[in-house]
């Protein structure tokens, strides 16, 4: 690691490289380089005295300057001997690793440098000797940023994606999906698939190929930082990460013909209640497919006008648990009781009495499959309307990956 950074010298033409002199076995005037190694004196005693100069050896960076191009690797080259080590440190960040090639006189860092940072490299030879030399990069002129579910260190349902939303429009798909790693405790397999959020922005979910395993432990590493975006996208400027494990294995199944809702809880039922969905023949009726619960939101006033549906209701409704972008929840509805298991007659939402929506909301936990079956539907929950990626074969979802 450099203690400190100094500027590169500002004598070479701009978009060459900057050289910088390695001396084994003698201290060398200059800011940028340093060398100390017994070697010398052995090389000087062949066949030019004591007073023979110390043979010299000169690397390039291909980055320099204040103002670099960012999104590069960090490559140093060694014009002759071998390199022994290079290490080059972020102001204020993770130092960048890299490889050195097999002839041993290059060096390339494994990511690319991030914008708006500065840079120190330091080199060191088989040889004994060393330099010292620095950089920065200009800074983006648009940055992209992230929201990624479900949230750090949370606990969540077998149906959970993994979901990022991009705040700007993401071009260069395969660069962004390469820095996406995603590890578990159980190899589970995944894919990931671009589609576009029901905020209109771009979005990619990683889903396994099957519900998630009970207990099963999930990280991502997004290692964003330095990739550009592409046009009217931006750079990222940071890294993400987060954790997250599956609980229970839970299914919530909604039989629209039958008007019931059941819980199941490892293939058990452990719940089978009336319920009453969304008014068939328009766009008050419910949706069909497997919708994800993607949060639990308690009481909450539900107006009609948010939804397109005119000024049809204004209520505060209690144990609300979304289901969809759309507004489809399911929810306590105590005016609609007389339709508890006879009839669809909501404005969309699958309804309950107090104590059963109460009950379920209680046991429900985000993350957890609603599966909806029946003909009173106005279609299949999109992939996009909160998390419908469910409803997408399997090869058609690994289709919609960059790579």
């Amino acid at each position: 690691m450099i203690a400190a950074r100094r500027p590169v010298r500002r004598s070479a033409p701009l978009g060459r490289p900057v050289r910088l002199s390695l001396v084994a076995g003698c201290a060398v005037a200059g800011s940028l380089l340093t060398a100390c190694s017994g070697a010398a004196a052995s090389d000087s005693g062949k066949g030019g005295g004591s007073g023979a100069a110390p043979k010299e050896a000169s690397i390039s960076v291909n980055l320099h300057g204040d103002r670099a191009a960012p999104g590069k690797p960090v490559k140093v080259t060694l014009a002759t001997g071998k390199l022994k080590a290079v290490t080059v440190s972020a102001d204020g960040g993770a130092a960048l690793t890299g490889r050195i090639s097999a002839d041993g006189r290059t060096w390339t860092s494994e990511r690319p440098a991030a914008p708006g940072t500065t840079y120190g490299v330091e080199a060191r030879t088989a040889a004994g000797g060393s330099a010292k030399a620095g950089f920065t990069t200009a800074a983006a002129e648009q940055v992209n940023k992230l929201t990624l579910a479900p949230g750090k260190d949370t606990t969540v349902g077998i149906a959970q994606p993994l979901s990022i939303v991009f705040d700007h429009p993401v071009k260069d798909r395969a660069a962004v999906e390469k820095a996406l790693k995603v590890s578990t405790s159980n190899n589970t397999e995944g894919s990931w698939g671009w589609l576009q959020d029901y905020s209109g922005k771009d979005r990619v979910d990683w889903r396994p190929r099957e519900y998630w395993k009970s207990g099963t432990k999930v990280t991502l590493d997004a290692d964003l930082n330095g990739i550009d975006s592409g046009p009217s996208g931006g750079w990222f400027v940071r890294d993400y990460r987060t954790t997250f494990t599956i609980g229970a294995e839970q299914v919530v199944k909604v039989d629209l013909d039958r008007h019931r809702l059941a819980l199941k809880r490892d293939g058990k039922t452990v719940m089978d209640v009336p319920m009453s969905a969304g008014t068939p023949g328009g766009e008050k009726a419910s949706w069909r497919g497997t919708a994800v619960l993607m949060s639990k939101e308690g009481t909450i006033n539900m107006r009609s006008e948010t939804v397109g549906l005119g000024d049809a209701y204004d209520k505060m409704v209690d144990y609300s648990m979304r289901l969809t972008w759309s507004g489809m929840y399911a929810h306590a509805a105590p005016w609609n009781a007389a339709y508890f298991g006879v009839a669809n007659r909501s404005s969309g939402c699958v309804g309950m009495s107090d104590a059963n929506a109460g009950a379920v909301y209680q046991q429900v936990r985000v993350g957890d499959p609603f599966e909806i079956t029946g003909a009173d539907a106005k279609g299949t929950v999109a992939e996009g309307n909160g998390y419908g990626a469910w409803n997408v074969s399997w090869a058609d979802w690994q289709s919609k990956s960059a790579l």
